[in-house]
């Protein structure tokens, strides 16, 4: 059951790297045909892709932090992740019916 790290960020694969998380598939992008039940899928998904990873059995964890708006768009060094309180939070996301 492998380990997926969804980024095409150096600083958030260095900063999984100093985390010492172990990664067995690093990709920029998720094709959700890819994982299967028990697998574990690490990075920052839009919604639709993490609910359909979560559809397929597989764990959900968002690479979360706390952004400020002067570095939204900025290429992240893993210090800045480090000093933005960056950690992996997990998630169960599943679609729901839409009301009224």
């Amino acid at each position: 059951m492998p380990t997926w790290f969804v980024s095409r960020h150096p600083g958030a694969i260095a900063w999984a790297e100093r985390q010492g998380i172990a990664v067995d598939r690093q990709v920029s992008h998720l094709d959700p045909q890819q994982v299967a039940a028990g697998d574990t899928v690490i990075g920052t998904l839009p919604i639709n892709l993490a609910a359909e990873v979560c559809a397929r059995g597989a764990g959900y964890y968002h690479l979360a932090l706390r952004l400020t708006p002067e570095l939204r768009g900025a290429e992240l060094s893993a210090d800045q992740l480090d000093q933005l309180g960056a950690r992996l939070e997990p998630y169960l996301v599943q679609r729901g019916e839409r009301s009224g």
